[in-house]
């Protein structure tokens, strides 16, 4: 079975038992490590399952093996006639992970409230109030007052209803 992870920007095509580097996660060697933005899986008799953008319900563990750090790359920037050159260099911080199991998230870990039984009618009961007091705090017109009638002073200078 394998699995597509993202991961620092980046995604990765894993199965169980392989070894990738990573963007440096935050975790010494030998730490345990959930990845939880998974894309798809499949492979062996499982079906092939694509999220949309992600699927829930599906992690991968992984086992910190090492930190470490990238090779060297060159930055050289130059502007041809007029004695512009600039070198340096950088190397990436890296964290080499062993892909321990694919599989379904930790139950214990996900939220306990089911996404149907999700505190949704509170939420439009208090939206519909908040709907209820801005009609009632806005002003009505006033039947007595005929709003269409415009005096000839109104037309001259611009200040009619």
């Amino acid at each position: 079975m394998f699995a597509v992870v993202r991961t620092g920007g980046k995604q990765y095509k894993v199965a169980a038992g392989d070894l990738i580097q990573v963007e440096r996660l935050d975790h010494e060697a030998g730490a345990e490590v959930r990845l939880d933005d998974v894309l798809m899986t499949g492979g062996g008799d499982a079906p092939v399952r694509i999220g949309t953008p992600r699927l829930d319900g599906v992690a991968v563990s992984a086992e910190v093996v090492e930190q470490t750090r990238g090779d060297k790359i060159v930055v050289f920037k130059k502007r041809r006639r007029q004695n512009y050159r600039r070198k340096a260099g950088h190397r990436q911080d890296l964290t080499v992970l062993r892909i321990t199991a694919i599989g379904d998230a930790d139950p214990a870990d996900s939220d306990p409230t089911p996404e149907g039984d999700a505190p949704a009618p509170a939420a439009a009961a208090v939206a519909d109030e908040a709907a209820g007091a801005t009609e009632a705090e806005t002003p009505a017109a006033d039947p007595t007052v005929d709003q269409a009638a415009e005096t000839p002073a109104d037309k001259e200078t611009g200040n009619g209803a």
